[in-house]
C-alpha cells in the first residue's frame, strides 16, 4: 500500500468522523456506500488487504434488526451512541452497553459465548491457547470484515500492560464460528449483531470503544471460591477497574505505569508503562464511591471465606468453556417410552457448526492445589456386575482397582474370613498329604467370601469424575442445532471433521503471505 493510499484512507476516515459528511449519512440510500468505503478506509489502514478482494465483505454491512433497534428505543438509546464491552469467561457471556441520553452505560444486550479456550487467568504467551482478560481498546482498523470466522474483532492483545510484563500473542479475537484457540468465538448470528451495533458506534463518532475482559463476574462469591487461585492479584487488579465502571457507569479511563492498570487517573506526566507511576490524582467522588463498594465487597468475602465457602479448581484441563445454552445441544439423544429416539429439544441464538466441540470435562473433582491426592484414589467407582465376588470395583487402574480385581478378590476377602476359609483341619491335612488341593465348595464358606463384597461397593459409593468421554460428545456435535432444531437431525451420521476455518491456525512462525493481509494474519495466528 502506497504513502498516499494511506493519506486517502486517513482522511476519507477522517472526515466520515468529524461530521463532514454528516449530512449524507443520515440519507439512506447514500449511508450503506459511506459504510463501506469507511471501512475499506480503516482496512487500508491497518494493511488489511485480502487475497481475494479489496472491499469489505457485504456481510459486515448487514443493518441492525427491527427487534434491536427497538430495544434500543426502548432503553433511551440512540443506534449511533457509544457502545462498551464486558467479556466474562467462567460465566461465558458476553455484554454488550450502551451510552444512553442521560451520558451513562446500561446494558443493552447479553449474549452466551459459544466457545473460549484455556484456563481462567491471563494470557501469558503466544500458543498457549489462553484468550487474554485486561482493557482493550478497539478502534476501527481492528474491525474485520474479511474474516475466516465469518466477522471479527481484534482485541487489540497486547496492550500496553501486556507488553510491559512480557506477554506475547497476537490476533486475538472475538468471532464467529464458535471454535477458539485463544479466543472468544460467538455464532454467525452473534457476531453480526455485534459487529453492526460497533459499526453504528463508529458512524456515531466514537473514535474507540472499550472491551473489558474478565475471569468471572467479580462478586465477593467468585472471589472467595477463587482464592487459591495464583492469579488472586491480578483478578484484584482488575476488580479496581470493574469498580470503577460499576459505580460510575462510565467508560474507565485506563493507564499503565509501574507494570500495573490505573484508572480514571490525571497527572500533568505522561505514564510510563514499564516505569515508575507520575504523580497522579482520582476524582474524590469516584474514590468515595469505589472504597465504599470495596469495603462493602470484602466484609462480604470474609463472610464467605469464614463459612467455609468450597474453592473451586485451579486447574481443570477442560481446554475453556461454553454456555450452558450451547452446551445442551451436544447432550446425547435419548429413547423416550414409546422407543423413538429423540435430540434434546434446544433454542439456540444461532448455527453450531458441526466441528464445533464443547469443553472436555474436568480431569478431578477438587479444585483447590490444597487438596491431596489421597481424596482421588481412596474412592473406587463401582462397574455393574453379576458375581459380587469377582467384578472389579474400580475401572481407573490404580492400586484400589487392582486390589478388587477379580485376580485379587480372594485375598481380599480372605482378610475379613481367615479362620473360616481355610476349611477346618480335616482339609488342612488332606491338602498337606496331596489329597485335596482346594477347599470343598462348602455353601457356607462361599457365602463368607462373598462377604467382603459389600464393603468395596460401600466405598464406590463415593462419588468421583468419570473419565472423560469424549466421543460420544464429538458426535452429538455433528447434531447442527439450529435455532429451530430438528429432531430427526439428531441421528445424523458422524459429521465429516473439516478444519476449524483455516488450515493456517497453527501455532509458531510468521507465515509467507502478503505483510498487508489482515485475514491471512488472523487466521494463522488465531491463538
Amino acid at each position: 500500500m502506497s504513502h498516499n493510499d494511506n493519506g486517502w484512507a486517513a482522511g476519507l476516515w477522517e472526515s466520515c468522523l468529524s461530521g463532514e459528511f454528516s449530512g449524507l449519512i443520515r440519507r439512506s440510500l447514500v449511508r450503506p456506500l459511506l459504510a463501506s468505503a469507511a471501512l475499506a478506509a480503516a482496512l487500508l489502514l491497518a494493511g488489511c488487504d485480502t487475497d481475494s478482494t479489496t472491499s469489505p465483505s457485504l456481510r459486515s454491512l448487514q443493518p441492525l434488526s427491527a427487534q434491536m433497534v427497538a430495544e434500543i428505543e426502548r432503553q433511551n438509546m440512540t443506534k449511533e451512541s457509544p457502545i462498551l464491552v464486558r467479556l466474562f469467561k467462567e460465566e461465558a457471556e458476553l455484554e454488550v452497553w450502551k451510552e444512553d441520553r442521560s451520558g451513562r452505560f446500561a446494558l443493552l444486550k447479553t449474549y452466551p459465548i459459544c466457545r473460549w479456550s484455556g484456563e481462567l487467568g491471563p494470557k501469558i504467551k503466544e500458543g498457549d491457547r489462553q484468550a487474554p482478560e485486561g482493557f482493550y481498546t478497539i478502534t476501527p482498523s481492528l474491525m474485520n470484515p474479511n474474516s475466516s470466522y465469518y466477522l471479527a474483532i481484534n482485541i487489540g492483545f497486547p496492550n500496553a500492560y501486556d507488553r510491559a510484563n512480557g506477554r506475547t500473542g497476537a490476533f486475538l479475537m472475538i468471532h464467529g464460528d464458535c471454535s477458539s484457540r485463544g479466543c472468544y468465538a460467538m455464532t454467525d448470528e452473534q457476531i453480526a449483531e455485534i459487529y453492526a451495533l460497533a459499526r453504528e458506534s463508529f458512524f456515531g463518532g466514537q473514535r474507540a470503544f472499550q472491551i473489558q475482559a474478565y475471569p468471572f463476574r467479580m462478586t465477593p462469591l467468585n472471589l472467595a471460591k477463587h482464592r487459591n487461585s495464583p492469579h488472586m492479584a491480578f483478578w484484584r487488579m482488575l476488580k479496581q477497574g470493574n469498580d470503577h465502571f460499576e459505580v460510575t457507569r462510565l467508560e474507565p479511563k485506563v493507564d499503565v505505569c509501574d507494570k500495573h492498570y490505573v484508572f480514571d487517573a490525571e497527572t500533568s506526566s505522561k505514564f510510563s508503562p514499564a516505569g515508575a507511576c507520575p504523580a497522579y490524582k482520582v476524582s474524590e467522588d469516584i474514590l468515595a464511591a469505589v472504597k465504599e463498594k470495596q469495603q462493602r465487597d470484602d466484609r462480604q468475602f470474609s463472610e464467605y471465606v469464614s463459612r467455609g465457602t468450597t474453592t473451586v479448581p485451579v486447574v481443570t484441563n477442560t481446554d475453556g468453556g461454553m454456555h450452558p445454552t450451547f452446551m445442551a445441544a451436544f447432550q446425547k439423544p435419548y429413547t423416550d417410552a414409546s422407543g423413538v429416539i429423540r435430540s434434546p429439544a434446544v433454542s439456540l441464538p444461532g448455527t453450531i457448526p458441526a466441528h464445533a466441540s464443547p469443553p472436555r470435562e474436568p480431569d478431578a473433582p477438587t479444585g483447590s492445589f490444597l487438596d491431596t491426592p489421597v481424596n482421588n484414589t481412596r474412592v473406587a467407582a463401582a462397574q455393574p456386575a453379576t458375581n459380587q465376588s469377582s467384578q472389579p470395583s474400580s475401572s481407573g487402574g490404580n492400586w484400589f482397582g487392582g486390589l478388587f480385581s477379580s485376580s485379587g478378590s480372594e485375598s481380599s476377602s480372605s482378610s475379613a474370613s481367615s479362620a473360616s476359609s481355610n476349611g477346618g483341619m480335616i482339609d488342612r491335612m488332606q491338602r498337606m498329604v496331596g489329597l485335596k488341593s482346594e477347599p470343598d465348595p462348602d455353601p457356607q464358606t462361599s457365602k463368607r467370601k462373598a462377604a467382603p463384597a459389600p464393603k468395596a461397593t460401600q466405598t464406590a459409593a463415593t462419588p468421583r469424575a468419570k473419565p472423560p468421554d469424549t466421543a460420544p460428545k464429538q458426535n452429538a456435535g455433528a447434531i447442527r442445532p439450529t435455532a429451530a432444531p430438528q429432531p430427526q437431525e439428531a441421528n445424523a451420521a458422524e459429521p465429516e471433521r473439516r478444519p476449524t476455518s483455516s488450515a493456517g491456525l497453527m501455532n509458531g512462525a510468521q507465515p509467507a503471505m502478503p505483510a498487508g493481509s489482515f485475514d491471512s494474519r488472523w487466521g494463522t495466528f488465531g491463538q
